[in-house]
């Protein structure tokens, strides 16, 4: 579908440059078929690995390729140690148990970000807590953070507390948003002040660097997501990874429902989850990562494309990469020069009427209603980023073919 060009005010983005720059980008023409956010690619061992599964019989949470998922899984983060769980949601909820959260923590994280963070909070009784977002990453501000913590944090026996509640912080969780890592080493230069463990929230992030370090390494343990729009899919699933041992071991106990190792015997000594990711999907996952190097690299070829379509687009920009970071580019997104929810409105709308599949970002989790009393900072830059930001079409196959 064509969208009409308009006069424009001066500073008030044209939607149809921005529709003639994205299909650029995507190399497609007017009167294209309808173009999704993000679609699993399969191009390699996939059949081959989960025939395999439905041949032996091995398709349930115990068999080979889950074995060969975990120890691959973290070693493409950088870790000693991966266990593959059910879903990223699962993953952080676990990461978060093992680091020592309780009831009544409060866990400082980002309000621009998935639901999935706070819910996992949420599930072991603890109380997210909002920080705000720097737009130059789209992650956790440190600076900011660092400021607020000096004004609201008190030392106690037994860790550091709110002040202002008395409930003690449990962790921050910093999230790699859209795969751009946030700048860890003033976050983790704050959080060994404070004495309050890092838990990645690596969900989109998987193959993306931090200044030589790869994102899922830089806490004390990180989750992972393989959902269906993910760089890579094991259909669902997720994995806790970390290079603490004991943390590994007591995560795959909990999620195995606590089960007690036996021969024969049902015995639980604490109670457990049945989170277990299943052999099958860890066999599509195996297929996956085999690509990953691969689909990386058509991502950040796609990234090129869009900074060079919309080069000369007045108003608006394709978001690049800090120089500290080298993303994946999970998500490509678009960013206005001023915010404006109206103008981003009328973006996703023009942009969707052509068969172009747009997204703004999340609602801040503290606009949601489960979330509106939950203890926050002043979050001008996660409101900045929310009324600039686009993400457009970021599938594997619309990159290049690495030479």
């Amino acid at each position: 579908m064509a969208v009409a060009t308009l006069k424009m005010p001066i500073g008030v983005v044209d939607p149809a440059q921005v529709v003639d720059a994205i299909r650029s980008a995507i190399g497609v023409d007017e009167g294209h078929a309808f173009q999704p956010l993000h679609v699993p690619h399969f191009e390699g061992t996939e059949w081959d690995y989960v025939k395999d599964c439905l041949d032996t019989g091995w398709v349930s949470s115990v068999g080979s390729y889950v074995e060969k998922f975990e120890a691959e899984v973290g070693a493409h983060c950088g870790v000693g140690h991966g266990v593959a769980v059910v879903n990223g949601t699962a993953a952080l909820q676990i990461a978060l148990q093992i680091v020592g959260v309780e009831a009544g923590d409060e866990i400082l994280m980002p309000a621009l970000t998935f639901v999935a963070t706070p819910n996992a909070a949420s599930y072991l009784g603890a109380i997210p807590h909002f920080v705000d977002s720097d737009p130059a990453t789209l992650g956790l501000d440190p600076v900011k953070l660092d400021l607020y913590l000096h004004d609201v944090a008190e030392r106690s026996l037994d860790g550091v507390r709110n002040r202002m509640t008395g409930r003690r912080f449990g962790a921050i969780v910093p999230m790699h948003t859209y795969g751009h890592a946030v700048d860890m080493e003033p976050l983790i230069a704050v959080a060994a002040r404070y004495g309050i463990p890092i838990v990645e929230d690596a969900a989109e992030s998987l193959g993306s660097i931090y200044k030589g370090e790869k994102c899922g390494s830089l806490g004390r343990v990180a989750a992972i997501s393989f959902n269906g729009n993910k760089i890579i899919t094991t259909g669902g699933g997720g994995a806790i990874v970390t290079d603490d041992p004991e943390l590994a071991a007591r995560a795959k106990h909990l999620t195995t429902t606590g089960k007690v190792a036996h021969r024969w015997a049902f015995d639980h000594d604490v109670v457990g989850y049945n989170y277990r990711l299943p052999n099958l999907n860890a066999a599509l996952g195996c297929a996956q990562l085999e690509k990953l190097s691969s689909y990386i690299e058509r991502k950040r070829g796609l990234a090129v494309k869009y900074q060079v379509a919309f080069d000369g687009v007045p108003g608006v920009s394709a978001f690049q990469e800090r120089h500290f970071g080298r993303s994946n580019y999970w998500l490509n997104c678009l960013l206005l020069d001023e915010p404006s929810l109206e103008t981003r409105d009328a973006l996703l709308e023009a942009t969707n009427d052509a068969n172009l599949m747009t997204r703004p970002t999340w609602t801040l989790m503290n606009d949601l209603p489960m979330y509106a009393s939950a203890p926050s900072m002043p979050l001008e830059g996660a409101r900045n980023i929310e009324a600039r930001l686009i993400n457009v079409p970021s599938s594997v196959s619309l990159g290049e073919m690495p030479c």
